[in-house]
């Protein structure tokens, strides 16, 4: 089994958001970059099953901090598309990443759900569809059956779907597939020597050009302060449905 597992450096969940000048995305500065953790989901998955795997990942040069990380974690591999100063968007993104995935010759291809920074859950979809090859999203366990993969997922109303498919196939990762591994010492030292193939993100467009454009980011307004409630117990309740029914107007 031949795998590639991409992945997407995002901002840590508990750093703290500042917009950039023009308002087309964040300001970098201060901002302590990790990998997404779906996408250690699917680290992990590639390592259990074993075989070749490769980790993808396209971003500027701080992106080789996360491909460091899953090769701490177990991955044999690395590529690292270089973005530059450049931003793309996920129509390019895939593009880039079906392009090197095309030429790997790859079984198995796994990614996150959805990176954690801009909540497209789009990539994955346009990979499989640019390398025509099956696509299953959104997966809670998986196993592989000799050349097919059989995999599981839930829908709305606490329905589950099954599927078997042939391959190559692309799978994204969802929580409790299974639970990633910390990168040991030995594994830390080790992802530092091991080799990493550099591409550049402009030979692997092929001219495809953005769909999609990000413009006015802005911060969820600031919550209201909160209300308390003085006087005996009694007292605050009836206050409370009070304004619940006369302020809030929930009853």
């Amino acid at each position: 089994m031949k795998t590639a597992v991409l992945i997407k450096q995002v901002p840590d969940t508990e750093t703290k958001i500042v917009i950039n000048a023009d308002k087309t995305g964040i300001d970098e500065n201060n901002v302590k970059f990790v990998m997404s953790p779906y996408d250690e989901v699917a680290v992990e998955q590639a390592i259990q099953i074993g075989g070749e795997s490769t980790v993808i990942s396209m971003g500027p040069e701080r992106s080789i901090e996360a491909i460091r990380t899953a090769l701490a974690m177990g991955i044999q591999a690395a590529v690292h598309i270089d973005t530059g100063t450049e931003n793309y968007d996920m129509y390019q993104t895939a593009t880039a990443l079906a392009n090197v995935i095309k030429e790997g010759g790859y079984d198995l291809i796994l990614s996150g759900k959805q990176a954690i920074d801009q909540d497209n859950a789009s990539v994955p979809q346009m990979v499989a569809e640019l390398i025509s090859a099956p696509q299953v999203m959104v997966v809670d366990k998986m196993e592989v059956a000799g050349d097919k993969i059989k995999t599981n997922r839930r829908i709305s109303g606490g329905a589950r779907e099954a599927y078997e498919t042939s391959l190559p196939v692309v799978i994204s990762c969802e929580r409790g597939l299974n639970t990633p591994r910390y990168a040991s010492l030995p594994g830390i030292m080790k992802a530092k020597s091991k080799p990493v193939d550099k591409k550049t993100a402009t030979d692997l467009l092929n001219g495809a050009t953005p769909l999609v454009q990000f413009a006015n980011y802005e911060l969820p307004p600031e919550r209201a302060a909160g209300k308390v409630l003085e006087g005996e117990p009694e007292q605050q309740v009836e206050e409370l449905v009070r304004l619940l029914k006369d302020e809030a107007k929930v009853i």
